[in-house]
């Protein structure tokens, strides 16, 4: 009985050091996550054709959504909301930066993106590219988005795109701080820009 409750002490006694020692693996490897940029670095257009990087995301917290301007639903509804909690949030438009970049540039040129993006903000800037690059940075940013045919009997013909339909958050210096999701609540969405926007 003796060595079994001698035995039952040392499992928990080792549990408890595991435990310990995972919690802290944990704890450190979230931080370095946390410390670091999000993404990759990347060399793209925005609409009206300026050369843009990675350096757009510093210096200003920014929300950045990926989509596509044949987006039938999510990417209007998500931009045009976006750009009213801009507004509710950073009036003059100094604290915050927004991004549109497009998961198709087949077809999203700088002068579709304008058009598409204009007609909905002025507070927020498209990003397009070279196909190959702007893959990069979508698989950078680990944000899915896959070509579906809108016909399964010619894979070949019109398509519509499968994409994160979530805004990301960073911070001035470019690290993830969170998401807003498609059909947040808007009073969430405005909280999580505000404390965006004090860090």
């Amino acid at each position: 009985m003796k060595k079994l409750r001698i035995g039952l002490w040392i499992l928990v006694a080792a549990s408890a050091a595991l435990l310990g020692y995972l919690t802290l693996e944990i704890g450190q490897s979230s931080r370095t996550v946390g410390e670091a940029a999000y993404g990759v670095p990347f060399q793209l257009v925005d609409q009206r054709g300026q050369a843009v990087s990675e350096q757009v995301l510093r210096g200003k917290p920014s929300a950045v959504f990926f989509g596509f301007t044949h987006c039938p639903e999510v990417c209007p509804t998500t931009l045009f909301e976006l750009d009213g909690w801009l507004k509710q949030v950073d009036p003059q438009g100094g604290h915050l930066n927004a991004y549109f970049v497009s998961v198709d540039p087949e077809r999203d040129t700088t002068e579709i993106l304008n058009t598409y993006v204009s007609n909905v903000s002025d507070r927020i800037t498209g990003i397009t590219g070279a196909p190959d690059k702007v893959m990069e940075m979508v698989k950078g940013f680990r944000v899915y988005a896959k070509k579906v045919p809108v016909d399964e009997a010619n894979p070949n013909g019109d398509y519509t795109m499968d994409h994160t339909a979530s805004v990301f958050l960073l911070d001035a210096e470019g690290r993830f701080k969170g998401t807003i999701a498609y059909g947040e609540n808007p009073e969430t969405a405005v909280q999580k820009l505000q404390k965006l926007m004090k860090g």
